[in-house]
């Protein structure tokens, strides 16, 4: 009997999940990559002899990749080094620094030390917040096609745990009475690409995921990650097909019967996953005449992630800081607010700082070590004038870098330099708008 055959449009690392588990199960599976290389955002970035991670530097909940490893018969340590972070980052603030530790009671003393006259309930944290990540957690693996979905008892028993009418910031208003400790366990409203005072509440699971299964670091950066499943992959019989781009998907009969290659050729599949940018994907693989929901005009009037302003430097020398890095603008609130709603650069920044030397010396030369900083900016449906801004901007990242971030006469030491702007994102990457964190994680429009 014939396999079934998948397509799967890009190699990024949930395609190449895909590629996996599927072949796992008997499937013939193939992936088209328009790049030359898998992974995507996750790809290496080679400038000169520095090797950068394109985007992602944390690995979180690592034990999600380990089960896709082994639901397809293999195992992730065979394929990669980790090494657990601690600390896991360093906070500063305008009128002081914190250490956040993998340990509990470490951050605890940490928090009691730096904010002595501050409530920190670290322990009320752990507890009702493990509550929501468990009832929570079995939700966040089903398929919510139908709104019967919406019935399963298990989302009906998480009901209590989603905070519907609250935000991260209030949420987190229950264990902590600074607005610098809340920072501390609300920044990470920015790995969705949103404020801390627009973040779902229910979102309030992903700082206790870091704090209760920590963070890790990739020997040879997170995009080793992509290059592990593109070769667990092929050995499990998926075909991979670089520098071929993905024209548009074939409909026929109300159904998607294939794909047709940038080059003319049109192949047969009995499904296909989709793994690009979503708004991306439908405004240019989909005729609009065929989405409702989705349409073109509809996609238009979502809200969107953040963008960053990303440098990548090699320098010649390694700086004392840690491995990772977040630096708080003076004035947060309104470097939010010129962020995502009135499109302006901002003055005062915020920006994380990656200094991979003291856990991998395997990315630059010898007494060398690469610097990595992401700068959140508008998107581009708030802000479109890279051209003219690019390279200003930078020079502020950079006074920014030396004159906070511990990073003293850091022009002086830079040997290779690449810059990832909106622009690039959106029309290297294929990224809507440029927002990197594609759409607003708004409950209206998760559900």
């Amino acid at each position: 009997m014939n396999k079934k055959k998948i397509i799967i449009i890009g190699a990024g690392p949930g395609g190449l999940a895909a590629a996996m588990l599927l072949s796992s199960r008997g499937f013939d599976v193939e992936v088209f990559e328009k790049d030359d290389a898998v992974g995507g955002r996750n790809k290496l970035l080679r400038v000169g002899e520095y090797s950068f991670d394109t985007g992602p530097t944390f690995l979180l909940m690592k034990f999600y990749l380990d089960k896709i490893f082994e639901l397809s018969g293999k195992n992730v340590d065979d394929y990669l080094e980790f090494e657990r972070l601690d600390p896991m980052y360093r906070l500063i603030f305008k009128d002081r620094e914190v250490l956040i530790s993998s340990d509990p009671e470490k951050t605890k003393k940490e928090l009691e030390a730096k904010f002595p006259d501050k409530k920190a309930d670290l322990d009320k944290f752990f507890r009702v917040e493990a509550k929501r990540f468990w009832r929570l957690y079995p939700c966040l693996q089903k398929d919510y096609g139908s709104l019967w979905r919406y019935l399963h008892p298990d989302f009906i028993k998480a009901l209590p745990h989603l905070s519907l009418n609250r935000n991260i910031w209030q949420v987190l208003s229950d264990y902590f009475d600074s607005d610098e400790m809340k920072l501390s366990f609300t920044f990470q409203s920015k790995y969705l690409g949103m404020s801390a005072w627009e973040c779902p509440g229910a979102f309030s699971i992903i700082p206790f995921a870091e704090h209760k299964f920590g963070i890790y670091h990739v020997m040879g950066g997170l995009n080793k990650i992509s290059d592990a499943m593109a070769r667990a992959a092929s050995e499990l019989g998926v075909k991979i097909n670089l520098n071929t781009p993905v024209e548009s998907l074939e409909v026929e009969e109300g159904g998607v019967k294939g794909v047709k290659l940038a080059g003319g050729e049109a192949v047969r599949a009995d499904a296909v996953v989709v793994n690009p940018d979503f708004a991306y994907a439908m405004t240019n693989l989909v005729p609009d005449r065929l989405l409702k929901k989705y349409s073109h005009t509809n996609l238009k009037k979502k809200r969107y992630s953040c963008s960053t302003f990303m440098l990548y430097l090699g320098i010649d020398k390694v700086y004392d800081i840690p491995h990772h890095n977040i630096y708080f603008a003076r004035d947060y609130k309104k470097n939010i607010s010129e962020i995502f709603k009135e499109g302006k650069l901002s003055e005062d920044l915020s920006f994380y700082v990656q200094n991979a030397a003291p856990t991998d010396r395997s990315l630059a030369p010898s007494g060398h070590s690469t610097i990595y900083v992401l700068v959140p900016v508008p998107n581009k449906s708030l802000f479109n004038d890279w051209q003219k801004e690019k390279m200003l901007f930078r020079d502020r990242v950079l006074e920014h870098l030396e004159e906070r971030a511990g990073l003293s006469d850091l022009g002086r030491h830079i040997r290779e330099e690449r810059i990832i702007s909106p622009e690039e994102w959106e029309k290297e990457y294929n990224i809507f708008y440029g927002a990197t964190f594609n759409l607003s994680h708004n409950l209206s429009q998760m559900l």
